[in-house]
């Protein structure tokens, strides 16, 4: 009797990976016109003043914030990944913490060089008054930024690469007390809720981007641990989702009292930006949770990366409309 002959191997089908493509192009895109188009649209028709600079000022704080969700990010994932039993951490991904963190000293030098200025894009070296830098309560702000994100990449090249937690602190330490005057009524206050809200997104956002980039590294070597990982951080990714909210909540009630929100939700610019911002948080969770159920339903748990991936580009939004509210006049009644 002839033996059957073996059924011919049918190729995978291909995804429709040019849409997604395009996605996200057109969201990095998005992301680079913020910082251009967004001081002006979210100031028009409010009666309130641009302040020179601001479109500078938002792309600088852009590659700060981000620059402390990578290298921060990483650490945290990688402390995730050591709890998966079997975790090949010997083929983890490069970490992109040094390079982050000389972006984010580049940043952190324009902005220095800002408030030298008196909180002016200087126009030459001669505009720079380094006085500023040492006399002001921002410039010494903006100094210890600089030499923070200095000593993380320092660290980053390091044997112990998760010494960039410590110094990175301290740009979060520094942000919040900026966001916060002493003029302001309760400024521990308010810097205490956006050091939580920073933290939180900071971890949110960069954990999410190394555990996709462990996902696609261990996709083929080591799936189960890979899908493991992921399933760690969406439940860490839950608590400061929920962190974020509550602070973000009431940092806003802070800044806006309950009678006047609606109103300067619309009719500032830091109301419209605070709009913009509170819509992406809300994609972004819906596409957190619609990776979570795949996550939990899917035989394939490696099925969950495309929502995760969309998740990672929406979040990268978020940071950059983030450093537009940093810019815009803030509506502070007194």
């Amino acid at each position: 009797m002839p033996a059957t002959a073996p059924a011919p191997h049918r190729a995978p089908r291909a995804r429709p990976a040019a849409g997604r493509s395009a996605a996200v192009l057109v969201l990095l895109a998005a992301a680079a016109l913020i910082p251009l188009l967004g001081p002006s649209a979210a100031l028009h028709g409010t009666g309130e003043a641009q302040a020179p600079g601001t479109a500078g000022i938002t792309l600088l704080r852009s590659v700060v914030f981000a620059a402390l969700c990578v290298p921060l990010g990483e650490v945290f994932a990688t402390r995730l990944a050591r709890r998966v039993p079997g975790a090949p951490l010997e083929r983890a991904p490069r970490p992109w913490a040094a390079s982050a963190a000389w972006a984010g000293c580049a940043a952190a030098l324009g902005l220095a060089a800002i408030v030298a200025n008196g909180n002016l894009v200087p126009q030459s070296l001669a505009d720079l008054d380094l006085g500023r830098l040492y006399d002001t309560r921002d410039g010494r702000l903006a100094l210890l930024e600089v030499n923070a994100f200095l000593v993380a990449a320092l660290c980053a090249r390091s044997r112990r690469p998760a010494g960039v937690a410590l110094p990175l602190s301290a740009v979060v330490v520094a942000e919040a007390l900026r966001a916060h005057p002493p003029v302001e009524d309760s400024p521990l206050v308010g810097s205490g809720l956006t050091l939580v809200h920073l933290t939180c997104g900071a971890l949110w956002a960069g954990g999410l981007l190394y555990v996709l980039r462990i996902l696609r590294r261990w996709r083929t070597s080591a799936p189960e641990a890979a899908v493991a990982v992921l399933g760690r951080y969406a439940r860490v990714a839950a608590v400061l989702f929920a962190a974020i909210t509550a602070t973000g909540v009431c940092s806003t009630l802070r800044r806006m009292p309950p009678g006047t929100v609606l109103d300067q939700l619309t009719g500032t610019a830091y109301g419209r930006t605070l709009v913009a911002k509170v819509l992406l948080v809300a994609v972004v969770a819906v596409l957190a949770l619609l990776a979570r159920r795949r996550l939990r339903r899917a035989a394939d748990g490696i099925a969950a990366c495309a929502p995760a991936r969309a998740e990672v580009v929406a979040l990268g939004l978020v940071v950059v409309v983030s450093a537009l509210l940093t810019a815009v006049p803030v509506p502070i009644r007194w």
